[in-house]
């Protein structure tokens, strides 16, 4: 893929370390790139979350976000799905490497959550209990499944959903990146609760509508927030401040684990505001009322014998008399002014009106 500095999609990021720890041991990383072929437009986000403590947690999640990004920058998007797998199971092999070679780095391994939109197609993968969300339709879905204990206890009807929230376990991962297997990344994109597990990986590929967006986080943010304030943040605010929404409200709330959010938006329809438009209309309504008003009233006074622009009689007129009218004075304006020619002293002037309505008398020939 070729990088390119123009995403297609909004997108914001943010990661914090919380309340109650010194190292930040997610990790996450958003980069827009054309493909070869096609040249079609492609956005890919990774959040990860490192396992094992002692900075351990911090390397384990730094590889997998830089072995990922780099096989997947290297492929041509032709093969999503594929390639996604390739990346995953080389980044997990990766940590276990890094940690068989360095003794202070035993055990260590990582979580992994990944969208890689290419053009309007969605493609996802996870492994562990980084979650990703689809809200659509101004509704919120966790499209990833968690790899955890409770989760298998819930969907094995041992535990529900509220009794989880809790546990002990809550935290036991049953699948991550490092170790001694390859990891075993996860496809299932799951748009309704009880979609069979074919269903949700045949939804690979999701093509995405406009007002679309999909959020990658860390524990440390969905330990602390619902999914119905994730659904209102989102619904409420563009990324950015949705991002910086989120990460405040986990603080708020003690901030126990590293808080790390990713949200991407497909761009909506561009819609007048309301206020805009009543404005319009209310301007529009005054305007239509004052010219109605204007006409009525210069019908009355058509009606009443007044005309404002008849021309009226001059005071002092006579019947007999005739005026010279003056000549107009110059008007200048520029240099190309011109001057009003006066008319001959002799040429006849025709009568005025008289200014009574009796008949008009006989013209008096001027001497």
């Amino acid at each position: 893929m070729i990088p390119t500095d123009r995403p297609h999609l909004t997108f914001a990021a943010a990661s914090h370390p919380g309340e109650a720890r010194q190292n930040n041991e997610d990790r996450y990383r958003v980069a827009s790139y054309l493909t070869e072929r096609g040249k079609r437009p492609a956005l890919l986000a990774l959040v990860a979350d490192g396992i094992g403590g002692h900075q351990a947690g911090e390397v384990a999640s730094q590889i997998a976000v830089d072995e990922t990004f780099r096989r997947l920058e290297a492929s041509d998007g032709s093969n999503p799905r594929s390639q996604l797998q390739e990346a995953i199971v080389a980044a997990g092999r990766a940590i276990s490497q890094t940690a068989s070679s360095e003794p202070h780095l035993h055990g260590m391994g990582s979580t992994i959550a990944v969208a890689w939109i290419i053009d309007q197609q969605l493609f996802t993968t996870h492994v562990g209990d980084s979650r990703l969300y689809l809200l659509r339709d101004g509704q919120l879905r966790q499209i990833s499944l968690d790899h955890t204990w409770v989760q298998e206890a819930i969907s094995h009807g041992i535990l529900t959903p509220a009794e989880a929230v809790d546990h002990p376990n809550a935290h036991v991962l049953h699948r991550h990146l490092g170790g001694d297997r390859d990891a075993e990344p996860d496809f299932r994109l799951r748009l309704a609760p009880l979609e069979s597990d074919e269903r949700a990986e045949a939804n690979q590929g999701l093509r995405m509508r406009r007002g679309d967006q999909v959020l990658l986080c860390s524990d440390g943010l969905t330990d602390m927030v619902s999914d119905t304030e994730i659904q209102g943040a989102l619904t409420n605010n563009p990324p950015a401040e949705a991002v910086e929404q989120l990460v405040a409200l986990a603080r708020a709330r003690g901030g126990f684990d590293n808080i790390t959010v990713v949200a991407i938006a497909v761009p909506g329809k561009r819609r007048r505001p309301h206020g805009c438009l009543g404005a319009t209309v209310r301007l529009s309504t005054a305007v239509v009322l004052l010219l109605a008003l204007v006409a009525v009233g210069l019908a009355a006074a058509y009606g009443l014998g007044y005309w404002p622009w008849a021309r009226q009689p001059e005071v002092g007129a006579t019947a007999g008399s005739a005026a010279t009218p003056a000549a107009p004075a110059s008007s200048a304006v520029g240099p190309e002014a011109t001057h009003a020619v006066p008319a001959p002293a002799d040429a006849a002037q025709p009568p005025l009106l008289s200014a009574t309505p009796t008949p008009l008398p006989t013209q008096t020939p001027v001497g």
